[in-house]
């Protein structure tokens, strides 16, 4: 099981999760599909995640930057490898530069409360917002980029998918702070999970899931597609029954291959049903 936990550690599996996020965007809104768009997301994913874990180990751990380039060699050139494969989509799709900025902008923001600056320090205590920032930036990245290179665009569809993924990766962040409760508090960092009460958590899930399942049925009713319907309703049970396992105690593939895959399940379904 190494080489499985080599691909999850080193955000290669989340990469290939956000890359078919933007195979549902192309499929739920009928717009042709791009694939230097996969690539491009592909490589942003992989580049953006593999740098946060070396500015976190460097924020938690105390190393100096000669240990942390050597103890983490591997993160530094997948990070590296990236770069030329963003460049190079970007070259061929110069029209999403616009969203690529401000996805970069708004990856940008979520670091900062790792930045080792003391005037930032208040940022960690941003709380729920560290919450809303990822999701929102994961919802940027795989909604605007692939809709930015597209022509027309049914502008109510767009809106209902853009408000149904940011649900959907709000309940996945909410998951993953839940797990990390301890730990943020011990490093002084804050999110939603640590603001409010588990009853409150809870309460807000369930909120969020049925604003999702109701926005998300509501997209697919508006173009008709009864099949489109049937995959959503099973990932969205699928998702509530991963968070209902989460309550418990789990490791690290459960959250690193399941609730992450949950990204890639929505969309495998999305696929099937438009077959």
């Amino acid at each position: 099981m190494k080489w499985l936990q080599f691909i999850l550690s080193h955000s290669i599996f989340i990469s290939l999760c956000a890359a078919a996020l933007c195979y549902q965007t192309f499929e739920l809104l009928h717009i042709p599909a791009n694939y230097f768009i996969y690539v491009l997301v592909f490589f942003s994913t992989l580049s953006s995640y593999n740098i946060y874990w070396m500015i976190s180990k460097y924020h938690f751990n105390n190393d100096d930057l000669k240990d942390l380039f050597r103890n983490h060699i591997s993160n530094l050139l997948f990070f590296l490898l990236s770069i030329p494969g963003i460049l190079i989509c970007l070259y061929y799709v110069p029209d999403i530069i616009p969203e690529v900025l401000i996805a970069t902008g708004l990856t940008t923001v979520y670091s900062i409360p790792l930045w080792p600056v003391k005037r930032l320090a208040f940022t960690r205590k941003a709380g729920f917002l560290k919450t809303l920032i990822l999701a929102f930036t994961w919802t940027y990245v795989t909604v605007m980029i692939p809709a930015g290179q597209a022509g027309f665009i049914h502008k109510e569809s767009l809106i209902l998918l853009f408000i149904t993924r940011f649900l959907f990766m709000a309940m996945l962040c909410i998951i993953f702070d839940s797990r990390d409760i301890k730990i943020d508090k011990i490093n002084s960092l804050r999110s939603l999970a640590t603001d409010v009460s588990r009853k409150a958590l809870q309460m807000i899930m369930g909120l969020f899931f049925i604003l999702y399942m109701t926005t998300g049925f509501i997209l697919r009713f508006y173009f008709d597609n009864n099949a489109q319907i049937v995959a959503f309703i099973i990932t969205g049970l699928l998702t509530y029954i991963v968070y209902r396992f989460s309550l418990r105690k789990q490791g690290y593939f459960f959250y690193y291959f399941l609730v992450d895959g949950l990204m890639l399940f929505t969309s495998l379904a999305t696929y099937v049903a438009s077959i």
